[in-house]
């Protein structure tokens, strides 16, 4: 177990997120081998639904039968994942390109429930990559059977490397691009590539300001020159384009091949409510079509039930796709105001392409509430005005676990609180071949909380594999 005093003389001298704080424990979190294999599976599944949706996504956008065998066209799914978009990021997102491209890493995050993992949402552009890899190079001296040793910066970067334009470039330069917008996750990044530089690999964080279009290149300053970037990490949410200098340039250097950009600027893949679509009845066998069985069981199984809050009119005879009232349908999403406490067991949150569709800004848990409180956040949800949609997702409560903490004398105690775990998978170009587990992150909060989150009264801890 690592001391006290060394976790906080790494921390002092290495703060790896801008002004926030976290508890340390003596001891990485433990999961069984069964929970590490569901883990894989649920990273293969995550990375085969990518490829999925944006088969689907395409072929609503061009008015396609969605079936081998049925006629079925589904219009409104593209309508659903573009709205508020921009129209250069739509035309981008479908240009041929970064059409099959998915994102270089997927982080899901996992809530530990007595009845297994619960998936609540998936990060295409997720915060915590180099966190977890310094806390693995703090545990692993300690922790022979720790989840990824130490070899989380290498994944990050042999992966990206591979998708080198210029394959007789043996160093390419890599920039990794971070808006204000995400300068909390700054730190953790600069870590990164720092030690990855010692390594003599060409990585380096950037400002979105100082990428220069320059010819058909784009380009950014290294050691005081202006050099040609071959490939760029994006840490930064698509709302946030705007903030970004040149974007349009930065579109037509992608399109024309001049420089690689991952996670690819594919506003379809980054909202919350395909888990939704994963749930729509009128999809289920488009699903069961396109997902290998496997696939389709493992994530059926861990997404809760999810739904796209739409305020729209109703024919007499019909229903929404919604949670029901004392087992009976609704027609407007107010009627769930007069859910029982028990069935407001429910979440509210925004979709995507909004500042607060990410972290845990826009969250509302219905049981948590008065009655007048829950009607409040459904009206703002289903505001035709919204920038974006909101989805609403079953509440599954994760279990009770008690791990050590570290208090601020240095003696340990134990801790009863709740788990999410972060795994961190490396995804192949092959939409069929297995993920990469990297690191994986626990994230525990205290009992009582019910939405979990790195604040700083929780726990920050790699994870081990025990017997």
């Amino acid at each position: 177990m690592p001391s006290f005093d060394t976790l906080q003389g790494a921390f002092s001298s290495n703060r790896l997120f801008a002004d926030k704080t976290w508890h340390s424990t003596p001891d990485a979190f433990p999961l069984t081998r069964a929970q590490l294999d569901q883990i894989q599976k649920i990273g293969d599944a995550c990375h085969s639904f990518y490829h999925a949706q944006e088969l689907l996504y395409f072929r609503s956008a061009n008015n396609k039968k969605i079936l081998r065998n049925n006629g079925l066209l589904v219009p409104w799914v593209a309508t659903y994942l573009d709205r508020g978009k921009p129209d250069g990021l739509v035309a981008h997102g479908r240009h041929r390109t970064i059409k099959g491209l998915s994102p270089l890493i997927i982080r899901p995050d996992l809530l530990l429930t007595e009845n297994g993992f619960v998936l609540t949402e998936m990060d295409s552009v997720p915060g915590g990559i180099g966190l977890t890899a310094f806390l693995n190079e703090l545990y692993a001296p300690d922790t022979p059977n720790l989840i990824g040793g130490t070899r989380q910066p290498d994944l990050f970067y042999r992966h990206l490397a591979s998708l080198n334009p210029a394959k007789n470039t043996a160093n390419p330069l890599i920039a990794i691009v971070i808006s204000d917008e995400a300068s909390t996750y700054r730190p953790e990044f600069e870590w990164l590539a720092a030690s990855l530089r010692a390594r003599h690999l060409n990585v380096h964080c950037v400002h979105p300001a100082d990428l220069t279009p320059l010819s058909d290149q784009i380009c950014a300053p290294v050691d005081g020159a202006l050099v040609r970037v071959d490939i760029l990490y994006r840490f930064f949410e698509l709302f946030d384009l705007g903030n970004v200098k040149g974007a349009d340039a930065l579109f037509d250097a992608v399109e024309a091949g001049h420089v690689i950009l991952t996670p690819p600027m594919k506003a379809y893949q980054e909202e919350k409510l395909n888990l939704a679509l994963l749930h729509h009845p009128a999809l289920g066998e488009y699903w069961r079509e396109n997902l290998h069985p496997t696939h389709l069981e493992t994530l059926l199984r861990v997404v809760p039930r999810t739904w796209i809050m739409e305020d729209v009119p109703l024919p007499p005879v019909a229903v929404l796709h919604a949670p029901t009232v004392a087992g009976n349908p609704v027609r407007a999403w107010t009627e769930l105001a007069n859910a029982s406490q028990k069935e407001r067991n429910l979440i509210i949150k925004a979709s995507g392409f909004h500042e607060t569709a990410w972290g845990s800004r826009s969250v509302t848990l219905g049981s948590d509430i008065s009655r007048a409180e829950w009607l409040a956040a459904i009206e703002d949800a289903t505001d035709p005005e919204n920038e974006t949609f909101y989805v609403m997702q079953d509440y599954h409560k994760p279990k009770r676990i008690t791990h050590p903490i570290y208090q601020d004398n240095g003696s340990t105690a134990p801790f009863e609180g709740r788990a999410r775990i972060c795994p961190y998978y490396f995804a192949p170009s092959n939409p069929h071949a297995p993920v990469q587990l990297g690191a994986v992150l626990a994230t525990l909060c205290p009992a009582d909380k019910k939405i979990i989150h790195g604040m700083k009264d929780a726990i920050l801890a790699p994870c081990t594999l025990t017997d």
